[in-house]
């Protein structure tokens, strides 16, 4: 039996077909996620960490990613493997980049990897709204708009390891930001509970801050700590 391999117009068909479903996958989510790492809480773990070639980031907070969620709780990854990153897209960003998206995995590098997964994972999930040099810079532009560590410490709450109630530290952020935050936590080498990443959540534009529909699951104690960096 013959086939016809050559038909142009089953080609044509198949392509259409293939657009849409890449279309139809990127715009597959409702909100972002924008979240925000404490570096102390990053390092302070069994695993430890990594300083990039530039040396000891800021004491700041550092962008992890910018991370489009459906309403249900659910979340789009991996959406167009056709569109990896591409750093010469984002070379006007670098500097601000390495400030205020630093890795700290080992081992150590100037980012690339770490911004590549963020794009790949994340941002191909988001293209219909932001390109590549969009997604960077507006994750880098929301930053800008909510300072944390500032927040925090306006409330009293130190990076010091000291420990400071939840409340206190989500009440801090609600009070700078106007909008509710999830606080996640992780482990310290000692096995306690301390302050590891801020969400925030974002409209389906990435165009300004808006009160989460879900938050993630999982949760901290009443009582954790904040370390030093």
């Amino acid at each position: 039996m013959k086939t016809q391999s050559n038909n142009p117009l089953l080609l044509i068909k198949l392509l259409t077909l293939h657009s849409l479903l890449v279309l139809s996958a990127s715009q597959d989510f409702d909100f972002f996620y924008f979240v925000q790492q404490w570096p102390g809480s990053f390092c302070d773990t069994k695993h430890g960490c990594c300083y990039p070639g530039t040396g000891k980031p800021a004491s700041d907070f550092g962008i992890h990613g910018l991370w489009p969620n459906r309403n249900d709780g659910s979340y789009p990854s991996n959406c167009d493997s056709s569109n990896p990153f591409d750093a010469s897209k984002i070379s006007d960003l670098m500097s601000q980049m390495k400030s205020d998206w630093p890795t700290l995995s080992c081992p150590s590098s100037e980012g690339l990897t770490f911004w590549g997964h963020e794009w790949d994972k994340h941002g191909t999930c988001s293209e219909t709204v932001l390109d590549q040099h969009g997604y960077f810079s507006t994750a880098l532009s929301l930053k800008t708009q909510i300072n944390l560590l500032q927040a925090l410490e306006s409330a009293g709450i130190h990076p010091n390891g000291s420990e400071y109630s939840l409340r206190s530290i989500r009440d801090a952020v609600k009070e700078a930001s106007g909008y509710t935050p999830w606080i996640e936590c992780n482990t310290d080498s000692s096995g306690n509970s301390q302050l590891y990443q801020i969400y925030l959540c974002v409209d389906s534009s990435g165009s300004g801050f808006v009160e989460c529909p879900v938050f993630p699951t999982g949760s901290c104690g009443s009582s954790i700590e904040f370390p030093s960096f």
